[in-house]
């Protein structure tokens, strides 16, 4: 089959694609063999792909995506049903092995695209606002990459809940984008960020950051969060942030810091279908919106990769397979 194969770890172009890899298998019952018509591109899979997640290699990249049932060991779901999944690795190829409980039905009427991408960075979306945080009325949070995949649906649920939204993006397009999905405020990045938005709300400290730069933006993450509230730390767009001393919460104002994951956030029972139900509700209703931001076809997987780390796109990725 074709897909993506890496026998190594480094920069995208440790990438390959290739057309002889031998198509997945599984012993157990509970493991659904799924045709792949477009997968999502995601920066966990960067990960992977860099060896900060650690996978025995080689290995197929890719987390989520959407195609149709190949086979169900135990005749549940029928051959040909669309369906979507995330976390479950070896998605850039043909053919992919998907844990039943990581899977769901497609709506009628959800384009592939969106489909592709609609669970792990609307699932992430959705642990962030309602979950590490339980955002309500009159809250206040700051959301850096607001123009991202995962910001502009961040930015969606936390105004659906009637908090004040800042978000820091890089360029006048991203603005735009970002005020269409429900922004208060949007910043650029700079040196005086933290000092910038407190004074434009109201003097104080935001109850909640979403920070998912990383390294460039943390500090400033640190300064911008009021007394006793919370630096959610998701992701390193700009690279890994260097070890903390916990004395700095203190400094900061007894500050709560997290390192959340999907993994966490779905590991109660039914977690996972009542966060991936609540999205693809929301989808349906038509209350969040799924900015696909470039197509790419498999074999393009090391550009993507690219432009994605590169900061040159907005929304969500997909290949087509």
């Amino acid at each position: 089959m074709k897909a993506i194969y890496i026998s190594e770890t480094g920069g995208p172009d440790v990438l390959h694609y290739r057309e002889d890899v031998e198509a997945p298998s599984s012993q157990d019952p509970d493991d659904i063999l799924v045709h792949v018509e477009v997968a999502g591109v995601n920066y966990i899979d960067t990960y992977y792909r860099e060896g900060i997640y650690h996978e025995t290699l080689p290995f197929i990249p890719g987390q989520e995506g959407t195609g149709r049932v190949l086979k169900d060991p135990k005749g549940e779901i029928a051959e040909g049903t669309l369906v979507a999944w995330c976390s479950a690795l070896g998605s850039y190829a043909e053919q992919v092995i998907v844990p039943r409980d990581r899977l769901v039905a497609v709506p009628e009427g959800v384009h592939p695209h969106v489909a592709a991408s609609m669970l792990l960075q609307g699932i992430t979306a959705h642990y962030l606002t309602d979950g590490v945080a339980e955002l309500k009325e009159g809250d206040s949070c700051v959301i850096t990459a607001g123009a991202g995949g995962v910001g502009l649906l961040a930015t969606q649920m936390a105004a659906a809940r009637g908090a004040r939204v800042y978000t820091v993006v890089s360029s006048d397009e991203k603005e735009e984008l970002s005020y269409a999905a429900g922004a208060t405020e949007v910043f650029r990045y700079s040196e005086n960020l933290a000092e910038t938005i407190r004074r434009r709300n109201g003097g104080y400290g935001v109850d909640v950051v979403y920070d998912g730069v990383g390294k460039d933006t943390f500090q400033e993450s640190l300064e911008v969060v009021r007394p006793r509230g919370i630096v959610c730390l998701f992701g390193a767009a700009s690279g890994p942030v260097p070890p903390v001393d916990p004395q700095v919460l203190n400094t900061h104002g007894s500050i709560f810091l997290t390192r959340p994951s999907i993994g966490a956030y779905t590991a109660g029972e039914g977690e996972f279908r009542m966060r991936a139900q609540a999205v693809t509700q929301m989808l349906v209703d038509g209350k969040l919106n799924i900015r696909i931001g470039g197509v790419y076809p498999l074999a393009d997987a090391a550009q993507a990769h690219r432009d994605l780390q590169e900061r040159k796109t907005t929304g969500s990725l997909v290949l087509e397979v």
